[in-house]
């Protein structure tokens, strides 16, 4: 073999590797774990910082431990998650404010431990499909999950199956046109099941990584609109049966409410995780608390702002420490 065959086999060599170390980092990054990240919680740890900082001025007392508890239910931490904390936390004997504190922090981490918050997407294609009702920041926020993902190397292809709203098709055509990927749409008042089952045809022959569908902004109380929810899954997990991820996209200022839309979108579709939005700028933020140990379902996703970058993922001990900055 002369020197030149030798330099094409090695070059050739040379780029398959390459190719192949591509496709497969591509791949592997979609399940890891994302970095843990501070949430940036704005008025929710304000709020609670400034009734715990009222309650420890007090001294340890029995009011004391009331006025906290009221501080966690009024953050919508929930009821039994509210008394529970508070219980461990008194149960201890702390003897000063700082110990209080400590131990407060410690309960409030341990009702968001033990919870998987990874994106599990294994599918070729595979598919993330989003839910919520109108006015949550559900087209923004997939737009900021797209960026993340191609962030992390894949091919993404977006899904405009909200086909009862003009606008929605439109608005996600703004956001695909920024970020570069393609979005497949359908006519307006279309079936929205067909939408998603052509989107994934496409990236299935265009060799994408990730097919994110977004859905009409269904009320939760309309069952022929929460059917409808249940068909575009079906036809989105196709063969496989599956689909890698259902998300709901959930405003943190509805509180408490939001506990029944985890309920409805849950009965209709198998929700994997809740991207909760509008983080930074509400006193609400232990709804974070109540849904997870309430209704088993995770937070993977927070969103802190109106920036293309600002969908955290969501890490427990972090927001604990900042709820607790303040106080």
């Amino acid at each position: 073999m002369d020197t030149s065959t030798i330099i094409i086999v090695a070059v050739i060599a040379v780029v398959v590797i390459g190719l192949g170390l591509l496709v497969l980092s591509r791949r592997g990054r979609t399940s890891e774990s994302p970095a843990a990240t501070t949430p940036r919680l704005g008025k929710t740890a304000s709020a609670l910082g400034a009734a715990l900082q009222h309650a420890w001025g007090r001294g340890l007392d029995d009011q004391t431990w009331d006025e906290i508890e009221e501080a966690l239910l009024a953050a919508d931490v929930g009821l039994e998650s509210s008394a529970g904390v508070v219980k461990a936390a008194r149960a201890t004997r702390p003897e000063t404010v700082a110990e209080a504190r400590t131990q407060l922090g410690v309960e409030l981490k341990s009702q968001l431990e033990d919870t998987d918050r990874n994106m599990h997407l294994a599918g070729e294609p595979s598919v993330i499909l989003v839910v919520g009702v109108n006015g949550t920041g559900k087209t923004t926020t997939i737009a900021k999950l797209a960026n993340r993902l191609i962030g992390q190397g894949d091919l993404v292809l977006l899904a405009a199956a909200d086909t009862f709203r003009a606008a929605a098709g439109t608005q996600l055509q703004s956001w695909g046109d920024r970020l570069g990927v393609t979005v497949v749409g359908g006519q307006e008042g279309g079936d929205p099941a067909s939408v998603a089952f052509d989107a994934i045809e496409s990236a299935r022959a265009k060799g994408v990584d990730v097919v994110i569908v977004d859905t009409a902004g269904r009320l939760h109380g309309k069952q022929n609109m929460m059917d409808e929810l249940t068909k575009i899954h079906r036809i989105s997990a196709g063969d496989r049966g599956k689909v890698d991820e259902v998300l709901l996209v959930l405003d943190a200022t509805g509180g408490q409410n939001g506990i029944e839309q985890v309920k409805q979108f849950s009965a209709a579709v198998p929700v994997t995780g809740i991207a909760l939005t509008k983080l930074d700028g509400t006193a609400k933020g232990g709804i974070v608390i109540a849904v997870e140990r309430e209704l088993g379902v995770p937070v993977k996703f927070v969103g802190i702002g109106e920036g293309i970058d600002d969908l955290d993922p969501f890490d427990p001990n972090n927001f604990v420490e900042e709820l607790l900055e303040q106080s």
